[in-house]
């Protein structure tokens, strides 16, 4: 497997540990039990960050370019499902955020990171067995090679260096007081 391709693997195991987390805070909120509210907060800035920001800017400023380049076509396949999905994932932290914003609506909040986690789950499985496998066999090494160098210098320009470790210090922290 490519690095580029490893990378993009590697933080979607990062952020299906964040849907376990959302779906613990869910579970706290349906149940009636107390969850701080910077907690919520905090964990949609990670999702905007790291998940959107970082990993689908990944994709959708590097990988599916060059995919499309390469032949795959931008609409009506797997390129243009994910850009989809990736739109609606926005809208979904947008409802989470909406729910929580002056004050915590709990069955709003909960509807919303339901409906994220079914799409982000669903997503993360079509991106890893059907669009990576695509991608490794559609792009030449070198090019796999220049786009991970390019995902690096994408992260650093984006979130800046370091930032990446902190955010999974913060997963970390949020997966130890909510899934512990």
């Amino acid at each position: 497997m490519s690095r580029a391709i490893d990378d993009l693997m590697h933080e979607h195991e990062a952020i299906l540990s964040a849907l376990n987390i959302l779906g613990a805070i869910d579970g706290k909120l349906s149940a009636g039990e107390p969850v701080d509210v910077g907690d919520i907060w905090a964990f949609i800035d990670f999702l905007k960050e790291f998940a959107d920001k970082c990993h689908h800017g990944k994709e959708e400023g590097l990988l599916f370019p060059a995919l499309v380049a390469a032949g795959m076509p931008e609409h009506g396949g797997p390129v243009g499902v994910m850009l989809a999905e990736h739109v609606q994932g926005r809208q979904w932290i947008g409802d989470m955020e909406a729910a929580s914003r002056p004050v915590l609506q709990p069955a709003a909040f909960s509807q919303a990171a339901r409906g994220y986690a079914q799409l982000l789950q669903a997503h993360i499985r079509k991106e890893n067995n059907i669009l990576f496998p695509m991608a490794e066999q559609l792009l030449p090494a070198a090019q796999l090679d220049a786009l991970f160098e390019a995902f690096e210098q994408h992260e650093a320009k984006v979130i800046g260096p370091g930032r990446h470790e902190q955010l999974h210090r913060l997963l970390g922290s949020l997966e130890a007081k909510y899934s512990g």
